[in-house]
Protein backbone atom coordinates (compact mmCIF):
# COMPACT_ATOMS: atom_id res chain seq x y z
CA UNK A 1 0.00 0.00 0.00
CA UNK A 2 1.10 3.34 -1.05
CA UNK A 3 2.39 5.27 2.46
CA UNK A 4 3.47 8.52 3.47
CA UNK A 5 5.28 9.11 6.80
CA UNK A 6 4.65 12.65 8.52
CA UNK A 7 6.43 13.44 11.28
CA UNK A 8 6.49 9.95 12.31
CA UNK A 9 2.93 9.14 11.31
CA UNK A 10 1.83 6.45 8.37
CA UNK A 11 -0.74 8.25 6.14
CA UNK A 12 -2.18 6.08 3.90
CA UNK A 13 -3.47 6.36 0.15
CA UNK A 14 -7.24 6.16 0.38
CA UNK A 15 -9.40 6.87 -2.74
CA UNK A 16 -11.72 9.82 -3.41
CA UNK A 17 -15.36 8.61 -2.86
CA UNK A 18 -16.17 9.94 -6.51
CA UNK A 19 -15.76 12.17 -8.97
CA UNK A 20 -17.29 15.29 -7.31
CA UNK A 21 -14.93 14.74 -4.52
CA UNK A 22 -11.97 14.98 -6.50
CA UNK A 23 -13.43 18.04 -7.87
CA UNK A 24 -14.15 19.28 -3.99
CA UNK A 25 -10.51 18.65 -3.48
CA UNK A 26 -9.11 20.80 -6.32
CA UNK A 27 -11.75 23.62 -5.67
CA UNK A 28 -9.84 23.78 -1.65
CA UNK A 29 -6.55 23.61 -2.73
CA UNK A 30 -6.59 25.47 -5.86
CA UNK A 31 -3.95 28.26 -4.84
CA UNK A 32 -1.13 25.86 -4.07
CA UNK A 33 -2.29 23.51 -6.70
CA UNK A 34 -2.07 26.34 -9.28
CA UNK A 35 -0.35 29.06 -8.02
CA UNK A 36 -1.53 32.81 -6.72
CA UNK A 37 -2.11 34.23 -10.58
CA UNK A 38 -4.42 30.87 -11.68
CA UNK A 39 -7.58 31.08 -11.39
CA UNK A 40 -9.97 27.53 -11.23
CA UNK A 41 -13.55 28.18 -12.04
CA UNK A 42 -15.50 25.08 -11.23
CA UNK A 43 -18.47 25.64 -13.62
CA UNK A 44 -20.63 22.67 -15.33
CA UNK A 45 -22.33 23.72 -18.54
CA UNK A 46 -22.54 22.62 -21.88
CA UNK A 47 -20.73 23.97 -24.75
CA UNK A 48 -21.65 23.52 -28.53
CA UNK A 49 -23.70 24.25 -30.84
CA UNK A 50 -27.49 23.02 -31.00
CA UNK A 51 -27.99 20.18 -32.90
CA UNK A 52 -23.75 19.64 -32.77
CA UNK A 53 -21.54 18.00 -30.89
CA UNK A 54 -22.03 18.89 -26.88
CA UNK A 55 -19.78 18.23 -23.76
CA UNK A 56 -20.19 19.21 -20.29
CA UNK A 57 -16.12 20.52 -19.17
CA UNK A 58 -15.76 20.00 -15.20
CA UNK A 59 -14.58 23.35 -15.02
CA UNK A 60 -11.61 25.97 -16.69
CA UNK A 61 -8.43 27.33 -15.37
CA UNK A 62 -7.45 30.78 -16.41
CA UNK A 63 -4.28 31.56 -16.36
CA UNK A 64 -3.47 34.61 -15.63
CA UNK A 65 0.93 34.29 -15.00
CA UNK A 66 1.99 36.34 -18.31
CA UNK A 67 1.13 38.69 -20.36
CA UNK A 68 -0.62 36.44 -22.74
CA UNK A 69 -3.47 34.80 -21.15
CA UNK A 70 -4.38 31.35 -21.13
CA UNK A 71 -6.80 29.16 -20.59
CA UNK A 72 -7.81 24.99 -20.07
CA UNK A 73 -10.48 23.20 -20.08
CA UNK A 74 -10.84 20.94 -17.29
CA UNK A 75 -11.34 16.92 -17.63
CA UNK A 76 -11.71 15.96 -14.06
CA UNK A 77 -11.05 11.51 -13.86
CA UNK A 78 -10.99 8.81 -11.61
CA UNK A 79 -8.00 6.36 -12.53
CA UNK A 80 -10.72 3.41 -11.85
CA UNK A 81 -12.71 4.33 -14.76
CA UNK A 82 -11.00 3.31 -17.43
CA UNK A 83 -9.13 7.01 -17.77
CA UNK A 84 -7.43 6.33 -21.28
CA UNK A 85 -10.26 5.86 -23.52
CA UNK A 86 -12.40 8.04 -21.78
CA UNK A 87 -10.18 10.98 -21.39
CA UNK A 88 -9.34 10.96 -25.10
CA UNK A 89 -13.07 11.11 -25.82
CA UNK A 90 -13.86 13.32 -23.50
CA UNK A 91 -11.21 15.96 -24.45
CA UNK A 92 -11.83 15.71 -28.30
CA UNK A 93 -15.41 16.84 -27.72
CA UNK A 94 -14.58 19.80 -25.50
CA UNK A 95 -12.42 20.79 -28.47
CA UNK A 96 -14.87 20.47 -30.95
CA UNK A 97 -17.87 21.88 -29.04
CA UNK A 98 -15.07 24.52 -27.91
CA UNK A 99 -14.91 25.26 -31.84
CA UNK A 100 -18.51 25.35 -32.39
CA UNK A 101 -19.63 27.87 -30.11
CA UNK A 102 -16.52 30.49 -28.53
CA UNK A 103 -18.93 32.96 -27.65
CA UNK A 104 -21.22 31.09 -25.65
CA UNK A 105 -18.12 29.52 -23.89
CA UNK A 106 -17.22 33.51 -23.17
CA UNK A 107 -20.61 33.84 -21.80
CA UNK A 108 -20.15 30.67 -19.11
CA UNK A 109 -16.62 32.34 -18.04
CA UNK A 110 -18.61 35.75 -17.52
CA UNK A 111 -21.06 34.31 -15.74
CA UNK A 112 -18.56 32.06 -13.04
CA UNK A 113 -16.39 34.98 -12.62
CA UNK A 114 -19.65 37.13 -11.37
CA UNK A 115 -20.43 34.04 -9.15
CA UNK A 116 -17.08 33.88 -7.89
CA UNK A 117 -16.61 37.27 -6.49
CA UNK A 118 -12.50 36.81 -6.00
CA UNK A 119 -11.78 35.28 -9.40
CA UNK A 120 -13.61 38.69 -10.67
CA UNK A 121 -11.13 40.23 -8.62
CA UNK A 122 -8.00 38.30 -10.04
CA UNK A 123 -9.35 39.21 -13.46
CA UNK A 124 -9.54 43.19 -12.40
CA UNK A 125 -5.67 43.00 -10.96
CA UNK A 126 -4.32 41.51 -14.17
CA UNK A 127 -6.27 43.98 -16.25
CA UNK A 128 -5.00 47.15 -14.42
CA UNK A 129 -1.69 45.68 -15.50
CA UNK A 130 -1.83 45.22 -18.54
CA UNK A 131 -3.89 48.65 -20.82
CA UNK A 132 -4.31 46.19 -23.76
CA UNK A 133 -7.62 44.48 -22.23
CA UNK A 134 -10.25 46.88 -22.01
CA UNK A 135 -12.39 44.93 -19.17
CA UNK A 136 -12.84 41.26 -18.47
CA UNK A 137 -15.46 41.19 -21.27
CA UNK A 138 -12.54 41.88 -23.82
CA UNK A 139 -10.34 39.53 -21.99
CA UNK A 140 -12.46 36.49 -22.17
CA UNK A 141 -13.02 37.04 -25.82
CA UNK A 142 -9.29 37.15 -26.88
CA UNK A 143 -9.20 33.81 -24.85
CA UNK A 144 -12.10 31.74 -26.50
CA UNK A 145 -11.55 33.36 -30.19
CA UNK A 146 -7.82 33.96 -30.67
CA UNK A 147 -5.91 31.68 -28.54
CA UNK A 148 -5.08 28.08 -29.19
CA UNK A 149 -7.70 25.15 -27.73
CA UNK A 150 -5.60 23.94 -24.28
CA UNK A 151 -6.67 20.76 -22.14
CA UNK A 152 -6.05 19.93 -18.44
CA UNK A 153 -6.51 16.59 -16.85
CA UNK A 154 -6.80 16.65 -13.16
CA UNK A 155 -6.95 12.87 -12.10
CA UNK A 156 -6.15 11.10 -8.71
CA UNK A 157 -3.66 8.54 -10.49
CA UNK A 158 -1.91 9.14 -13.46
CA UNK A 159 -1.80 6.14 -15.44
CA UNK A 160 1.69 5.36 -16.72
CA UNK A 161 0.91 5.93 -20.87
CA UNK A 162 -1.47 8.22 -20.50
CA UNK A 163 0.28 11.48 -20.90
CA UNK A 164 1.98 9.21 -23.98
CA UNK A 165 -1.67 8.01 -25.23
CA UNK A 166 -2.69 12.12 -25.40
CA UNK A 167 0.55 13.95 -27.10
CA UNK A 168 -0.15 11.00 -30.19
CA UNK A 169 -3.73 12.24 -30.41
CA UNK A 170 -3.60 16.06 -29.74
CA UNK A 171 -1.84 18.59 -31.78
CA UNK A 172 -2.91 21.59 -29.13
CA UNK A 173 -1.67 21.24 -25.60
CA UNK A 174 -2.86 18.91 -22.49
CA UNK A 175 -1.42 19.31 -19.17
CA UNK A 176 -1.92 17.00 -16.65
CA UNK A 177 -1.47 16.63 -12.75
CA UNK A 178 -2.34 13.93 -10.25
CA UNK A 179 -3.89 14.95 -6.86
CA UNK A 180 -3.32 12.02 -4.53
CA UNK A 181 -4.89 12.16 -1.19
CA UNK A 182 -3.76 10.10 2.31
CA UNK A 183 -5.10 9.52 5.67
CA UNK A 184 -4.07 8.67 8.54
CA UNK A 185 -5.69 6.34 11.30
CA UNK A 186 -7.25 9.34 13.09
CA UNK A 187 -9.12 10.07 10.01
CA UNK A 188 -6.99 13.66 9.26
CA UNK A 189 -5.88 13.97 5.30
CA UNK A 190 -3.18 15.17 3.44
CA UNK A 191 -2.71 15.11 -0.21
CA UNK A 192 0.04 15.01 -2.58
CA UNK A 193 0.77 16.75 -5.72
CA UNK A 194 3.10 18.93 -8.11
CA UNK A 195 2.58 22.30 -8.55
CA UNK A 196 1.26 23.71 -11.83
CA UNK A 197 4.31 24.40 -13.85
CA UNK A 198 6.19 24.32 -10.34
CA UNK A 199 9.42 24.72 -12.57
CA UNK A 200 8.77 28.15 -13.23
CA UNK A 201 10.79 29.79 -11.11
CA UNK A 202 9.18 33.22 -11.94
CA UNK A 203 6.62 31.87 -9.43
CA UNK A 204 8.90 32.19 -6.54
CA UNK A 205 7.15 35.00 -4.03
CA UNK A 206 8.74 38.23 -3.39
CA UNK A 207 11.87 37.46 -6.17
CA UNK A 208 14.09 41.14 -7.66
CA UNK A 209 11.83 42.40 -10.38
CA UNK A 210 7.84 41.52 -9.16
CA UNK A 211 5.83 44.44 -9.54
CA UNK A 212 3.91 45.66 -7.02
CA UNK A 213 0.73 43.27 -7.76
CA UNK A 214 2.94 40.85 -7.05
CA UNK A 215 3.30 39.25 -10.33
CA UNK A 216 6.21 37.38 -11.33
CA UNK A 217 9.38 38.86 -12.26
CA UNK A 218 9.41 36.24 -15.45
CA UNK A 219 7.00 36.72 -17.67
CA UNK A 220 5.75 33.15 -18.68
CA UNK A 221 4.51 33.92 -21.88
CA UNK A 222 8.26 35.01 -22.76
CA UNK A 223 9.76 31.31 -21.76
CA UNK A 224 11.98 30.27 -24.45
CA UNK A 225 14.72 28.64 -22.42
CA UNK A 226 14.84 25.16 -20.44
CA UNK A 227 17.75 24.88 -17.95
CA UNK A 228 18.88 21.73 -17.12
CA UNK A 229 21.22 20.48 -14.05
CA UNK A 230 24.57 18.50 -15.53
CA UNK A 231 27.30 16.45 -13.85
CA UNK A 232 30.60 16.60 -15.61
CA UNK A 233 30.64 13.02 -17.35
CA UNK A 234 27.01 13.86 -18.80
CA UNK A 235 28.14 17.08 -19.60
CA UNK A 236 31.05 16.23 -21.85
CA UNK A 237 29.65 13.28 -23.10
CA UNK A 238 25.76 14.04 -23.97
CA UNK A 239 25.27 17.84 -23.98
CA UNK A 240 29.02 18.59 -25.94
CA UNK A 241 29.69 15.20 -27.48
CA UNK A 242 25.87 14.42 -28.92
CA UNK A 243 24.15 17.73 -29.28
CA UNK A 244 21.64 16.60 -27.23
CA UNK A 245 20.04 16.23 -23.40
CA UNK A 246 18.05 13.37 -22.22
CA UNK A 247 15.96 12.43 -20.19
CA UNK A 248 14.17 15.03 -19.15
CA UNK A 249 10.52 16.09 -17.77
CA UNK A 250 9.15 19.26 -19.67
CA UNK A 251 5.44 20.37 -19.23
CA UNK A 252 2.65 20.10 -21.92
CA UNK A 253 2.47 23.75 -22.21
CA UNK A 254 6.31 24.88 -21.73
CA UNK A 255 6.98 22.73 -24.63
CA UNK A 256 5.76 24.71 -27.77
CA UNK A 257 8.12 27.87 -26.14
CA UNK A 258 11.37 25.81 -25.90
CA UNK A 259 13.74 27.60 -28.49
CA UNK A 260 17.05 27.20 -26.19
CA UNK A 261 18.76 24.97 -23.33
CA UNK A 262 21.34 25.84 -21.57
CA UNK A 263 22.69 23.63 -18.91
CA UNK A 264 24.07 24.68 -15.04
CA UNK A 265 26.96 22.29 -14.53
CA UNK A 266 26.72 21.22 -10.18
CA UNK A 267 29.41 21.54 -7.96
CA UNK A 268 32.34 22.29 -7.77
CA UNK A 269 31.45 24.63 -10.87
CA UNK A 270 28.16 25.32 -9.82
CA UNK A 271 27.48 27.69 -12.87
CA UNK A 272 24.96 28.06 -15.84
CA UNK A 273 28.30 27.49 -18.71
CA UNK A 274 26.56 26.50 -21.98
CA UNK A 275 23.33 27.25 -24.37
CA UNK A 276 22.36 25.75 -27.62
CA UNK A 277 19.32 26.42 -30.12
CA UNK A 278 16.87 23.34 -29.87
CA UNK A 279 16.31 21.66 -33.28
CA UNK A 280 12.95 19.72 -32.07
CA UNK A 281 11.81 17.80 -29.14
CA UNK A 282 11.18 14.04 -29.21
CA UNK A 283 9.50 11.65 -26.68
CA UNK A 284 12.65 9.60 -25.23
CA UNK A 285 11.99 6.24 -26.06
CA UNK A 286 8.27 4.81 -24.21
CA UNK A 287 8.86 6.76 -21.27
CA UNK A 288 7.26 10.21 -20.38
CA UNK A 289 10.04 12.07 -20.32
CA UNK A 290 11.84 13.71 -23.59
CA UNK A 291 15.01 14.11 -25.10
CA UNK A 292 16.00 18.17 -26.59
CA UNK A 293 17.78 17.59 -30.13
CA UNK A 294 20.24 20.80 -30.79
CA UNK A 295 20.11 22.84 -34.25
CA UNK A 296 23.55 23.45 -33.39
CA UNK A 297 26.38 22.69 -30.80
CA UNK A 298 26.24 24.52 -27.78
CA UNK A 299 28.66 27.68 -27.12
CA UNK A 300 29.58 28.38 -23.76
CA UNK A 301 28.06 31.52 -21.92
CA UNK A 302 29.16 33.37 -18.60
CA UNK A 303 29.78 31.34 -16.17
CA UNK A 304 26.29 32.56 -14.43
CA UNK A 305 27.26 31.56 -11.20
CA UNK A 306 25.70 30.35 -7.96
CA UNK A 307 25.75 33.01 -4.87
CA UNK A 308 27.00 31.44 -1.76
CA UNK A 309 24.25 32.77 0.69
CA UNK A 310 22.46 34.05 -2.51
CA UNK A 311 18.43 33.70 -2.68
CA UNK A 312 18.96 30.87 -5.63
CA UNK A 313 20.28 27.80 -4.82
CA UNK A 314 22.01 24.81 -6.09
CA UNK A 315 19.64 23.43 -8.80
CA UNK A 316 18.33 19.96 -8.34
CA UNK A 317 15.79 19.81 -10.96
CA UNK A 318 15.10 21.52 -14.20
CA UNK A 319 14.07 25.50 -14.75
CA UNK A 320 12.36 27.60 -17.02
CA UNK A 321 13.54 30.95 -18.07
CA UNK A 322 14.55 33.33 -21.21
CA UNK A 323 17.81 33.45 -23.56
CA UNK A 324 17.78 37.59 -22.76
CA UNK A 325 17.99 37.00 -18.97
CA UNK A 326 20.67 34.64 -19.58
CA UNK A 327 22.89 37.11 -21.62
CA UNK A 328 22.52 39.56 -19.10
CA UNK A 329 23.09 37.79 -16.32
CA UNK A 330 26.00 37.79 -13.72
CA UNK A 331 24.75 35.43 -10.97
CA UNK A 332 21.37 32.99 -10.60
CA UNK A 333 20.31 35.67 -8.85
CA UNK A 334 20.31 37.86 -11.80
CA UNK A 335 18.27 35.07 -13.48
CA UNK A 336 15.79 34.03 -11.22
Amino acid sequence: MDTIWIAGAPFRLVEYASEADLEAAIVDLQVPLFGPHRTYLDVKRKIGAKGGLRAIPEGYLLDLSGSRPKLYVAEVELASHDPLRHIAVQILQFSLAFEEEPLAVKAILMAALKAQPEAMRAVERYITLRPEWRGADHLLEHLVTENDFAALVVIDQLPENLENVLEEKFRFVVATMELRRYEDQNGARVHRFEPFLAEVAADIPNSPGSNDMGQPAIDTSDIDTVVVPARSDGFEAVFLKEDRWYAIRLHASMRPQIKYIAVYQVAPISAITHIAPVRDIERWRDSTKFVVNFSQPARAIGPISLVKGGRVRHLQNLRYTTKERLEKAKTLDDVW
